[in-house]
């Protein structure tokens, strides 16, 4: 025991400060530390919702802010802030993009692009269908018959199906032109009179959700250069905004803005957790102290359990960055508790009485020891069980508070070596027992029967739910205003948004296909439109050719027909002589020169502003969007159709709840391993009565929480286990006490008020899983100590101090 001497135990403590500090003051806090919710999920999870939340998190998906531009003027003022406002964004670097609503120019140059690609994208699907619908068509298809090059060997010929679809498109053609919405296509009517757009159009037309917008605001669509879950992607962006909205200003003074991005969310989040951290510690700090002042006689003796609480803090900080690359913001406010738990040993060796007047302190500590190690291994057992779980931020916390707790005992022990009377007697109060007197019995033994009906039947009542919104700060104002924002560029909770994912953007079309029946049959009266539709499936692209092979009359049949039917073919020449250039192209085998990669490609590089979000063509993270004019279902649709509604929060509540799950196993494994321990150490007999105490209260907590009718989550979970881990160190006081006929110190009453008091501080949070597991914790530690003293007021006989 030479170490529990003074030098030398003053040499290690001043050597792990130094080296801890150093460690510390050698870390990148802005690369080290973070705040983005997807660093809490583990890069291994391949769920296909978090593969979609990822994707739109790295992409432009995430990187888009809406602006709603209020400028009470005249509507000339008014455009003129707006484009100062849209003009003064792009001059940053901040913004990649920046378009009014009511300038169409992104979505006529889709339509451009389409229109010059309108038979290599429109044309293959169009044949498919109209192949499938010939009375004389086998039941095959073209691309199914490989034994004569996928090309259909036709009965009585090949002339009766050109002349069969030429009739078919001039009654069509006839038809369409007396319908109202003719009149919109005029201009394009002769250069497509297979009316391969107007199908397209009433297909799609439901992409365009905007809302009308009030008569006294202009609606931006913009999009930032940087991930808004970074750094990069929040203060530039923001000053950026600033200096818009100044030149916004030089035009329409009273100019004012509502704007929605997620990189405001980010940053505010980040700033409210920052301020539970610089708020909580040093309020955590006093709380634990001010009990430790309140109960000790001498207010400078009180000081002495400082350090061991300083010790704690730095060690677990160090480890948690010593063993992860990024470490989540809230393992530090969750970290708050040390605080109270590891003051805890402070204590034990502070306030335990002498055996004998003059012990040494060494033998005090070889006497405490026992002790001490099983309260240290039964809550580092639980906490270093966090880290097989499945989620970041659960493995730096049971690293965090392990390695802290570890550090706590070492540095509890090293420092009261230094003090030349590590003794101190609590105040009368705080080592006061209840009279023991039959009525007193009589109360404790009604108060255990009443918490264990509690206890039976309260947990039936609890519902359980996981929600991301409750892993950061609340922040109503500006989801309010995010909501009306999003309201006015058609976010409506009457509409729901898919996604379909594939490897590449053909896989990714093939499944929209098969979406695409499922959702008809699942919604018949809804409508869903997708730019997908544009595009052609992989199989009906390579097999175009030789279906146009199989047309080779189709020109002079459609010319006769248009005539039959009213119309002069000649108007129709731009559509023939592009019927032709493109016809002889894919019968000579030129298609190989194009590709189907390539057309989507030419496709896909017209798209910008809003119209960029409605595919990617990203080699294994591709997808098309499609909006449907339905609210969001009950649940995505089937796995094998690769589509998840973009309710990204909902997505990412599913894995959460599936993570409760794994921490419940988890949960259970250590219990049984802390009940196994305490068999280990005090025998089987001993050791269940000491495992019943913080498993009475863990099931008693539940059920007031039940009845109380809280809705519990994942946190409320974790602080159970933590709750049960950290209450046994009062039951093994007391049984050691109790084997030796005594009255339990007044520390262990001191150690569940501190540690009470931390996670009271926790419980006060605004993240609303840090006051779950605060409440939770909170709730176990009181009523474990409750039980601990009616048990013994509820014995027949005391234990006697001596």
């Amino acid at each position: 025991m030479s170490l529990l001497r003074k030098t030398p135990a003053r040499l290690l403590l001043l050597a792990g400060l130094l080296a801890g500090a150093a460690w510390l003051a050698s870390l990148d806090f802005g690369e080290r530390f973070t705040s983005d919710i997807l660093e809490l999920i583990p890069p291994t999870e391949r769920s296909p919702e978090l593969a979609v939340v990822r994707s739109l998190a790295n992409e432009k998906q995430a990187r888009v802010a809406l602006f709603a531009l209020n400028a009470p003027s005249d509507d000339e003022t008014r455009d003129r802030a707006a484009r100062a406002f849209t003009a003064a964004l792009l001059a940053s670097d901040a913004f990649a993009e920046a378009e009014i609503l009511s300038d169409s120019t992104s979505r006529n140059d889709l339509a451009k692009q389409i229109f010059t690609q309108r038979l290599d994208l429109l044309l293959p699907g169009w044949l498919a269908k109209n192949e499938i619908a010939f009375p004389g068509a086998r039941a095959s298809r073209p691309q199914d018959n490989p034994s004569n090059g996928g090309r259909d060997a036709r009965a009585p010929g090949d002339n009766a199906f050109a002349e069969w679809l030429a009739e078919k498109t001039a009654a069509d053609l006839e038809h369409f032109m007396a319908k109202p919405e003719a009149l919109a296509f005029a201009e394009l009517i002769p250069a497509d009179p297979l009316l391969l757009l107007p199908d397209l159009v009433e297909k799609v037309q439901t992409l365009d959700t905007a809302a009308d917008a009030p008569a006294d605001t202009a609606l931006i669509w913009t999009l930032t250069r940087e991930n808004p879950l970074h750094e990069a992607g929040q203060k530039p962006v923001f000053d950026a905004v600033d200096a818009a909205l100044a030149a916004a200003h030089a035009v329409a003074p009273g100019a004012t803005i509502r704007w929605a991005a997620i990189s405001r969310f980010a940053a505010e989040s980040k700033r409210g957790i920052m301020q539970e951290l610089f708020v909580g510690t040093p309020l955590t700090l006093f709380v634990v102290l001010g009990i430790a002042i309140l109960c000790l006689p001498r207010i400078l003796g009180a000081l002495n359990l400082a350090p061991v609480v300083f010790g704690a803090l730095l060690g677990a900080c160090v480890a948690v960055t010593l063993c992860f690359e990024h470490v989540h913001f809230l393992v530090f406010v969750l970290g708050l508790m040390l605080a109270g738990v590891s003051i805890d040993y402070g204590f034990y060796l502070y306030l335990q009485p002498q055996k004998t007047p003059g012990e040494p302190y060494a033998a005090k500590v070889r006497r405490l020891m026992k002790p001490l190690l099983g309260s240290a291994l039964t809550t580092v057992l639980g906490f270093s069980l966090l880290l097989f779980s499945d989620l970041a931020l659960i493995r730096q916390l049971g690293v965090f508070v392990s390695a802290g707790l570890l550090c706590a005992l070492v540095t509890a022990v090293l420092w009261f070596a230094q003090i030349k009377n590590p003794n101190m007697q609590a105040r009368a109060f705080a080592s006061a027992q209840l009279a023991h007197t039959p009525r007193t019995r009589r109360a404790a033994i009604a108060l255990l029967c009443a918490g264990a009906l509690v206890a039976l039947l309260g947990p039936w009542r609890l519902h359980w739910h996981d929600s991301t919104r409750e892993l950061q700060p609340r922040l109503p104002r500006l989801a309010d205003e995010a909501a009306g924002v999003r309201q006015l560029f058609g976010d409506s909770a009457a509409r729901t948004v898919y996604l379909t994912r594939g490897e590449t953007i053909a896989d990714a079309r093939a499944s929209l296909e098969k979406f695409t029946a499922w959702h008809g049959a699942q919604f018949p009266d809804a409508a869903a439109a997708s730019l997908g539709y544009a595009l052609p499936l992989r199989a009906d692209y390579d097999a175009m050719a030789a279906r146009l092979e199989t047309l080779r009359g189709f020109p002079d049949a459609l010319r006769a027909s248009l005539e039959r039917h009213g119309f002069d073919a000649a108007e129709f020449a731009p559509f023939f002589e592009a019927w032709e250039k493109f016809s002889s192209f894919e019968r000579e085998g030129a298609r190989k020169a194009r590709p189907y990669d390539d057309v989507i490609a030419n496709l896909s590089s017209s798209l910008h502003g809003q119209t960029a979000l409605l595919m990617a063509d990203t080699p294994g993270a591709s997808f098309l969007l499609t909006v449907a004019d339905h609210p969001a279902p009950a649940d995505d649709p089937p796995a094998a159709l690769a589509t998840t509604s973009l309710n990204q929060l909902e997505s990412l509540n599913k894995l959460f709840a599936r993570y409760r799950l794994s921490a419940l196993r988890l949960s259970v494994i250590g219990l049984v391993l802390v009940g196994l321990s305490m068999w280990a150490i005090y025998g089987v007999r001993r050791g269940t009565l000491i495992f019943t105490t913080p498993v009475f209260s863990c099931f008693f907590t539940f059920g007031v929480l039940g009845l109380c009718g809280v809705t519990l989550n994942l946190f409320h979970l974790l602080g159970a286990f933590l709750g049960v881990c950290l209450s046994h160190n009062y039951a093994i006081f007391t049984a050691e006490n109790d084997a030796r006929k005594e009255r339990p110190p007044p520390s262990i009453r001191l150690s569940a008020f501190s540690t009470a008091g931390s996670f009271g501080v926790l419980a006060c949070s605004g993240i609303p899983v840090v006051s779950a597991l605060g409440v939770t914790v909170a709730l176990i530690v009181l009523s474990a100590l409750a039980i601990v003293e009616l048990k013994r007021a509820a014995k027949s006989e005391q234990p006697q101090q001596t």
